[in-house]
């Protein structure tokens, strides 16, 4: 069964008593693992100025940290230094708070690298507060419309299938639907940490999602996470197996009901799909749907051709390859690939 570990700190404004360049950060927030997987995730919302650049903190095979309310920064690298050497998120927590004297301004939410999850809300927090537990994770929260916010969110997350990022999205839109941070919306993120699950394996970072200002953070987020998870994450589920592979299947369906289909990321779907020959009928009804989008897109022609040569029809590959030579004859890529196709017609 897939175990997924989740922490969520809903935060307010602290007191006057901070330090300079300390920030309040009103945030609801949740901190998770997939243990199958093993990503760690931080998405975040608030009503203060880029609450991702404040927040999420994590590191694959180690652990992640959400810090916040009077926010001490150094949670987050310090938090995972301690979990480095094999401490559990609680007395990572202990020994953050432990050389803290504004320690009940604060609030933290961690999880390790054994999926062990744990929070603190300090004392000096604000109405409404609360908090929800349950077997893998932990929520609370302070200065919320109310304690529907952090029922609503448990509810969510734990019901949701798919992936790591998609559980995330959907704890923060339930929380935000069930009215989130009582000052309103600023700014939302998502951060999700894989083993070099960056573009090209160049980083640890899989998902890196931070919509710094807007009249609709969550909405913006939802709306870039669709579009990023077909450029960057389905890439690297299609050839991770399971449960991955179930997982990018499910981005492609959710990407294509979305709404926010553009002829590039379509695009670049059918041609991930058509290069490994992976649903190939799928792969030429989405090349299709671009090509119509931008008819005369050369690029887009040739991945219409390698979609029909993966469901095996070269000669429809062979005339949609010629299309896009006449656009751009001298081009060596679509050379090659005609020679491919009419060699395969061939035989």
């Amino acid at each position: 069964m897939l175990q997924i570990l989740l922490s969520v700190v809903l935060l307010i404004p602290g007191s006057s008593t901070g330090t300079p360049g300390e920030i309040y950060t009103s945030t609801f927030s949740i901190v998770a693992m997939d243990t199958l997987t093993g990503e760690f995730g931080v998405a975040v919302a608030s009503k203060v100025l880029d609450v991702g650049y404040i927040v999420p903190w994590g590191e694959p095979g180690t652990g992640a940290v959400a810090t916040q309310a009077q926010t001490n920064a150094m949670f987050g690298p310090d938090g995972l230094e301690i979990l480095r050497t094999g401490a559990t998120a609680e007395e990572t927590i202990e020994s953050l708070l432990g050389i803290d004297p504004e320690r009940e301004v604060r609030q933290i939410g961690i999880v390790d690298a054994n999926g062990n999850s744990a929070s603190f809300t300090g004392s000096a927090t604000m109405d409404w507060a609360g908090s929800i537990t349950g077997s893998g994770y932990a929520i609370q929260g302070n200065i919320l419309t109310g304690p529907e916010v952090i029922e609503d969110m448990e509810r969510a997350f734990l019901s949701e299938d798919g992936s790591l990022g998609d559980r995330l999205l959907a704890a923060l839109l339930a929380g935000d639907s069930a009215g989130g941070d009582s000052r309103g919306r600023q700014s939302a993120a998502m951060v999700i940490y894989r083993e070099d699950g960056g573009y090209q394996g160049s980083s640890n970072l899989l998902v890196d999602i931070r919509v710094a200002d807007s009249d609709d953070p969550l909405g913006d987020l939802q709306r870039i996470y669709s579009k990023w998870c077909m450029w960057f994450v389905f890439p690297v589920y299609i050839d991770a197996g399971s449960p991955e592979t179930e997982y990018a299947l499910i981005i492609m369906d959710d990407y294509l009901a979305s709404g926010y289909v553009d002829a590039q990321t379509l695009n670049g779907l059918a041609w991930e799909l058509a290069i490994r020959q992976l649903h190939p009928e799928k792969a030429v009804e989405i090349a299709v749907m671009a090509i119509e989008m931008e008819p005369e897109d050369s690029n887009i022609m040739d991945t219409v051709a390698e979609s029909y040569f993966a469901m095996g029809d070269f000669e429809m590959a062979v005339e949609w390859e010629q299309k896009a030579l006449e656009l751009d004859p001298e081009n060596v890529f679509y050379n090659e690939q005609l020679i491919k196709f009419l060699e395969s017609l061939e035989e």
